[in-house]
């Protein structure tokens, strides 16, 4: 129920956003923070909660990096709501050259087991997002090579698979790999993502 933030060395650590405390709280799912992406240029971070299993609650979130001025975790006046009533919001990504925001969603389709996106700031302030891959087995974790202009996605039924940024060239690479989670894009010192 928390997003938080600590220095490079486990140092520091300080709580950015908390959607609850107590028991009561940590049983409702609604209050799950799941997925977390940053936007240093933009000033903000995102988060998802995902939402009980399927139930069509999930939300992706949106406030900026450092707590206002007098405010708390608990009680910031600058989060917005991006997207409520997913299915269940997962992992997030952002693709910050062409300033999109990239997710899972493993519930029920047609909305869920698929990977989306939107603009980050859509120009006429319209929030719609666009479905790019389906048919995922629970969708999980997604990597973005926006220099190589590939996704990578995981899934809960153990495939990993690499599309498009776009969605088109549905590859799968691993199949039946048991329950798979998130996944990370690195670039080696050559220039060559792995």
């Amino acid at each position: 129920m928390r997003v938080m933030r600590c220095e490079l060395d486990g140092s520091n650590v300080e709580t950015l956003v908390q959607t609850g405390q107590g028991a009561d709280d940590r049983e409702d799912e609604r209050r799950w923070c799941v997925g977390v992406a940053v936007d240093p240029a933009g000033g903000h971070l995102y988060w998802s909660q995902k939402g009980p299993s399927d139930g069509g609650e999930g939300k992706t979130l949106r406030a900026g990096i450092d707590l206002p001025d007098g405010q708390s975790a608990a009680e910031r006046s600058d989060i917005e709501v991006l997207f409520e009533g997913l299915p269940e919001a997962i992992d997030l990504e952002l693709d910050h050259a062409q300033r999109l925001l990239y997710w899972t969603d493993r519930g029920d389709p047609p909305r869920g087991n698929t990977v989306n996106r939107a603009p980050m700031h859509p120009p006429n302030a319209v929030r719609s997002p666009e479905i790019l891959l389906t048919h995922l087995m629970e969708g999980i974790g997604i990597t973005l090579d926006p220099d190589g202009g590939r996704m990578h996605v995981t899934d809960l039924g153990g495939s990993v698979y690499t599309a498009g940024i776009d969605g088109w060239d549905r590859k799968e690479i691993l199949v039946a790999q048991g329950n798979l989670t998130g996944i990370a894009h690195a670039v080696l010192v050559t220039g060559k993502g792995v």
